[in-house]
């Protein structure tokens, strides 16, 4: 690009993620220009890529100046006080109609107050959820934009231009105001750590029920990921599997620690769903598992004082063990994005943000790191009905849910037998028995709390009656 052509776009922050978006952005035929605050990583940029249409400065003030206005810049730093800083420093470079946009993985919260501290200033903010990874951010990820509709109408060109495509369409759409973006990207990030959860089961059960290798267990998978089971993070785990150690010879899986870590988005979906009072069993229980794994040491020596079963599974179960896997670790999923949508659902009546669960579930079918084939029925279940309860009892999937509970409760029930922990599997069934239950236990719950604490109950038999007390021990 000439010295004086302006800059259509902005990106500010060159790690991994902000590179590969600059040079998509580039890559559509926009003028980009970028900065860091470490120098040598647009230094870097430039020497490996050397895209014609990416110019890096030595400034922010550079930066921002050689943006055409209404200037739209990207910030794609490290969540919470960077952004903040980040912002700070932008405030005095930029006009009134100029746009800040957060792509990192933000608290909702901070861009719902950052969304009206810029409108105090004359500017637009859009929280803008990112999903794909580095591979998606280069070639074409899942955007989630929240914020002011007249913000989004600006950056609109270039997000579309930049995301990804399925057969439903661009995978980008408005989703709502302030935080609603954030708030999807966070829960599409616990569905993640659940989903991630179920394969990771999966491969437990077959590798200690059958003692199946990564060898048979990616050919298995792969043959899976040709029919219903197919999505993304299966075709990850196949890639896995199938990965020497260029050392040993070995599949590499088997030489990595068991110990998974976590950036927190997990963490917040759990925390959100209790104070909106959603239950999300499957995604607190794949975070639990996370949380137990980093417990190594603890674990290997409470290996050595409790000892697990000693029953065998028989013939008929090994032989029907990987068919009951598959088609638990579906209906189990299937479960999960129910309590996905349903989290979502909830936030978007209690903060008016509008959200199409349809729209949500059209923009994550290419992209994204939960992209799977179940996602174009589940769009099809909310188109049908918008303000569908759960997605457990749609016309889609209430039958091939109870088509697959007998294999999946076997699952559970050889699992236990064994010794071998399937959380999330677990959780996932007690889930979809709890709501399918007309009656629970909880009627012993409130007798109980009113037993020591007075805090009263409703009679079945006189509803009309509303909250009584009784003394129980008297």
């Amino acid at each position: 690009m000439s010295e004086a052509a302006g800059a259509q776009f902005g990106v500010a922050g060159m790690g991994v993620m902000g590179a590969a978006l600059a040079l998509n952005i580039a890559d559509h035929g926009f003028r980009v220009t970028v900065w860091d605050r470490h120098i040598e990583r647009v230094d870097e940029m430039h020497t490996k890529y050397g895209h014609p249409e990416v110019k890096g400065t030595a400034s922010l003030e550079e930066f921002v100046q050689r943006l055409e206005r209404p200037r739209r810049v990207l910030l794609m730093v490290t969540a919470g006080a960077a952004v903040d800083q980040m912002m700070e420093r932008l405030f005095p470079l930029l006009s009134p109609g100029d746009v800040i946009m957060d792509a990192g993985n933000s608290w909702f919260h901070d861009t719902r107050r950052r969304e009206e501290l810029c409108k105090s200033k004359g500017l637009h903010f859009l929280g803008v959820g990112v999903s794909g990874g580095e591979e998606g951010a280069r070639n074409g990820p899942s955007i989630m934009p929240g914020g002011p509709p007249e913000a989004y109408a600006l950056v609109r060109p270039v997000l579309e231009a930049i995301a990804a495509r399925a057969e439903s369409g661009l995978c980008v759409t408005h989703v709502g105001a302030d935080g609603a973006g954030h708030f999807v990207k966070m829960v599409h990030n616990g569905i993640e750590y659940a989903d991630m959860q179920l394969l990771a089961e999966t491969y437990d059960v077959l590798r200690r029920g059958l003692g199946l290798g990564a060898d048979a267990l990616a050919e298995l998978f792969s043959r899976w990921n040709e029919g219903i089971a197919e999505s993304f993070l299966l075709e990850t785990t196949i890639q896995v599997l199938r990965k020497k150690d260029p050392e040993t010879g070995k599949p590499l899986v088997d030489l990595v620690l068991d110990k998974a870590g976590q950036k927190g988005t997990g963490k917040w979906t759990v925390q959100v769903a209790l104070d909106l009072g959603v239950p999300v069993p499957s995604i607190a229980a794949a975070l639990d598992a996370r949380n137990l794994s980093s417990m190594k040491d603890e674990r290997v020596a409470a290996s050595a004082k409790l000892r697990g079963p000693s029953e065998q599974l028989s013939p008929e179960e090994k032989a029907q063990l990987a068919a009951w896997a598959h088609d638990a670790l579906y209906a189990a999923r299937v479960v999960t994005y129910a309590q996905g949508m349903r989290l979502i659902q909830a936030a978007s009546n209690e903060y008016q943000w509008g959200i199409s669960l349809a729209e949500m579930a059209r923009i994550w079918r290419g992209g994204c790191i939960i992209r799977a084939k179940l996602l174009t029925p589940l769009r099809e279940s909310f188109e049908k009905q918008p303000a569908l309860p759960n997605l457990v009892v749609s016309d889609a999937f209430a039958p091939v849910l109870e088509r697959m509970a007998p294999a999946w409760r076997k699952l559970v029930a050889v699992a236990t037998k064994v010794g071998i922990p399937v959380p999330v599997f677990s959780a996932s069934l007690a889930y979809l028995d709890s709501y399918r239950s007309p009656e629970l236990p909880q009627n012993l719950t409130q007798a109980q709390r009113d037993a020591f604490g007075a805090h009263t109950y409703q009679r079945r038999d006189r509803p009309e009656a509303g909250f009584v007390h009784t003394e129980w021990g008297r």
